[in-house]
């Protein structure tokens, strides 16, 4: 049985999170999507809010802490991406942004990512559109087309009278990420802990 790596980013900062509930349901949908198609996963969560610190040094340094380090690693080496962050002010959060600055530019080139963000309200689901899409676009990682916005009334599972619940789009969104994951094939990403960050000015 094929074994891919599957990385999922949550960048939620409270505990319990909302944003880590919701990557570990799109990490358990894209899982159950590769077993229908003969394949295993190997899943690694990050949570950058333990990263915090680290990632503030990296970006006045320039060099990563072991931690954080690791953590670049296994997203540059994995086979696909799922991140998700929650919405403040109308956009990712700036934990989540700092974190993917310091990855490589084209260390997430042809990489699948499947992409999802949490908010107190359905009002900010464009976020998925006109922050998140934009952001990996620019990466040229390959973006999935079905991407998840959960908004604290979702969490009771009537989701909005005229879009589907919340546990549907997270499904479809598995399946889909599932397929796309299967037939992209494996980039090997060299990656240099010792480089500073590239393309990060420092002012």
């Amino acid at each position: 049985m094929k074994t891919l790596k599957l990385v999922a980013v949550s960048a939620g900062l409270s505990v319990p999170s909302s944003t880590r509930l919701l990557a570990d349901r799109l990490t358990e949908a894209v899982r159950a999507g590769l077993a229908g198609q003969g394949m295993d996963v190997e899943v690694r969560v990050i949570e950058l809010r333990e990263l915090a610190v680290p990632i503030a040094n990296h970006l006045v340094t320039g060099f990563p802490p072991p931690t954080l380090d690791e953590a670049i690693e296994a997203v540059t080496q994995s086979d696909g991406v799922i991140a998700v962050t929650p919405v403040f002010t109308a956009s990712y959060s700036g934990l989540f942004k700092s974190f993917f600055d310091l990855i490589d530019p084209d260390a997430l080139t042809g990489k699948p990512v499947l992409v999802g963000a949490t908010g107190g309200t359905a009002r900010h689901s464009l976020v998925l559109e006109h922050a998140l899409r934009p952001l990996f676009a620019y990466l040229r990682a390959i973006v999935a087309p079905t991407a998840v916005y959960a908004a604290s009334e979702d969490w009771g599972g009537t989701g909005d009278a005229l879009t589907d619940t919340l546990p549907v789009r997270i499904d479809r969104a598995g399946e889909q990420f599932a397929r796309l994951m299967a037939s992209t094939p494996r980039r090997e990403q060299a990656y240099d802990s010792s480089s500073p960050v590239a393309a990060l000015p420092i002012a």
